[in-house]
């Protein structure tokens, strides 16, 4: 795991910046926010490796973590992705301690770190955390056989517009720091056919690249060459999330938390 840092305020980052945090009840977080410790993540940094034993999990805000395959011969191709939405660890709470997949920071940034004890105690309550946790794990999986899906069916210009339109959700701008041997590492393409991919986008005025740093442009447009597979993940994740990151549910929440009929 990345070093550890306190979350002192001279960190731009909060623990309200990721949205299953946020979401819940004020109860919840007077027992689990003493707990996060905020963590500076590097890009390319490995969180867990497959078939590590885990002992904590991680709640990216401004970051991006990549879940990977790994094979033998040392190819690798990206399952899912986890931002301010998320959290790294589902194996935790879903009883199996380790996971076959890599986390690798994709997009550097900041997440706090959770003591896999203090989430397994909150998670056993059985509670609203407990199905907090339960409705994300199931838009991660969703988002994880979808991805199959696509990499099987779909050309690199598709996957790529798909992966770049997920990573911009879980950001707060237009600018991605990805170089292209990262981005083939993650689609589990050759460098040459990301290359090619990203030229077509560049011409189109879809992003710029330029030393490993993406900006979109246009996001209209990668939608529209993208395949169906970003609208389908897309659509469950809001489905299974929305009434747990809106408005309105904060203030129903807080309305019963506080005993208001």
């Amino acid at each position: 795991m990345p070093d550890a840092k306190s979350n002192a305020g001279s960190e731009k980052t909060s623990q309200e910046e990721n949205l299953l945090l946020r979401a819940i009840s004020d109860e919840i977080k007077e027992r689990i926010y003493p707990h996060l410790k905020l963590t500076a993540l590097d890009l390319g940094s490995v969180l867990y490796e497959s078939g590590d034993v885990m002992h904590d999990v991680c709640f990216p805000t401004d970051s991006i973590v990549s879940l990977l395959y790994v094979m033998e011969d040392g190819r690798s191709a990206e399952i899912s992705v986890v931002g301010n939405e998320g959290i790294v660890g589902i194996a935790l709470f879903m009883g199996g301690q380790s996971t076959p997949s890599r986390a690798v920071v994709q997009s550097a940034g900041h997440g706090y770190m959770l003591p896999g004890k203090e989430l397994k105690a909150e998670f056993d309550r059985h509670g609203e955390f407990h199905h907090l946790l339960l409705r994300y794990t199931q838009a991660l999986i969703t988002q994880m056989a979808q991805t199959a899906a696509c990499n099987r069916h779909h050309s690199i210009d598709q996957q790529l517009c798909r992966w770049l339109l997920l990573s911009m959700d879980r950001l707060n701008g237009p600018n991605l720091n990805m170089t292209q041997e990262l981005i083939s590492n993650m689609l589990g393409v050759r460098r040459e056919g990301v290359t090619e991919a990203a030229s077509k986008l560049q011409d189109l005025g879809a992003i710029e690249y330029r030393r490993g740093r993406i900006r979109i442009l246009d996001r209209s447009l990668l939608e529209q060459r993208s395949c169906e597979c970003y609208a389908v993940v897309k659509k469950e994740s809001d489905r299974l999330l929305e009434q747990l990151t809106h408005p309105k549910y904060f203030k129903a929440k807080q309305t019963r938390t506080l005993g208001i009929p």
